[in-house]
């Protein structure tokens, strides 16, 4: 007996301190740093590390690489004749930061924004705000952005995975999940390019709510609303997640050329891996079904998700007090 219980409750306790680690690791999500220039005389920069929305300081895993003919030290740069011209690189993506996000801001106010990643750490400049990528390399760039996205965003996939549990792997799966991407795709698209904007702290609790809301339900036996229907909540919160997803964007920006493209594959790349949680999910439940202590640990996995989300509302909603 005593045996059988504790095979019951292994699974049960493992869940809930994974959820609890990944709690503790943070929300959501990757995180990158930002290397902000300004041309305060012809050719001559003040540059300096940050963290977009964060008052913390940038670790020494990142140094850049100036272009050939510029010097720099610990807060300035100098170019020759050339000015900031040629390849400028940051080495250290990918220990700490799964991105920098570089701001230029030139003599004349103009401005540019360019993502540099592990895959892509490099840029090519052209002493003015002049951006000579094609839509390809954007496309890879903010795709890429995309799923890094939402696999490190913590409360979107506890999200997800509470729609999983709530409908389970049936035919309207795929009606919920649609839903859900074309709601925060909405919201999305509409943030990005600056014709919704909300605070982003009131977001942040009402998608911790979000989940909290749905795991009750997928433990509620009752032949409820939501049960009957999980397509509408799934849509009524995707809005809401959208704008998640938008916080995010605004961090990294848009490229003033190929707007359109960088903001459809970021889309894109939150979708792959979204779809690449559930497809792991799938193969998780293959795999454990046959086993007498799934349904338990279904519970456990719910009250440990609902748990967290719970700690995640009232965090979130002492921010907006405070």
């Amino acid at each position: 007996m005593l045996s059988h219980l504790r095979q019951l409750l292994k699974p049960a306790v493992l869940s809930i301190i994974l959820l609890v680690g990944a709690a503790a690791a943070g929300a959501h999500e990757m995180t990158m740093a930002d290397l902000t220039m300004r041309e305060v005389a012809p050719k001559e920069f003040v540059w300096a590390w940050g963290i977009p929305g964060k008052n913390t300081p940038v670790s020494q895993d990142l140094t850049p690489a100036w272009p050939e003919g510029c010097v720099g030290d610990a807060n300035t740069v100098r170019c020759g004749e050339r000015g900031l011209a040629g390849s400028l690189s940051v080495n250290g993506i990918g220990k700490n930061y799964s991105a920098v996000i570089l701001r230029i801001t030139w003599q004349g106010e103009q401005r540019s924004t360019f993502t540099l990643t592990q895959n892509q750490s490099s840029v090519r400049l052209f002493g003015s705000a002049r951006d000579d990528r094609d839509a390809w390399q954007v496309a890879q760039t903010y795709a890429v952005l995309g799923i890094e996205h939402i696999l490190s965003g913590i409360d979107h996939l506890l999200f997800v995975l509470s729609l999983l549990f709530l409908v389970g792997f049936r035919r309207q799966l795929l009606a919920t999940i649609t839903l859900f991407t074309v709601a925060h795709s909405l919201t999305l698209a509409a943030s990005a390019l600056g014709a919704l904007t909300l605070r982003s702290p009131p977001v942040e609790a009402v998608i911790a709510l979000s989940i909290v809301l749905v795991c009750a339900e997928a433990l509620n036996q009752k032949d409820t609303l939501t049960r009957r229907w999980p397509g509408i909540v799934a849509f009524v919160f995707g809005l809401i997640h959208g704008l998640g997803f938008a916080g995010a964007l605004k961090d990294i920006g848009l490229p003033e050329q190929h707007a359109n493209m960088a903001l459809l594959t970021f889309n894109l790349g939150v979708e792959a891996g979204q779809l690449l949680v559930i497809g792991l999910a799938w193969l998780v439940l293959l795999a454990t079904r046959r086993f007498a202590w799934t349904a338990s640990a279904r519970r456990a996995i719910l009250y440990g998700i609902g748990s967290v989300s719970v700690f995640w509302t009232f965090s979130r909603i002492a921010v907006i007090a405070g």
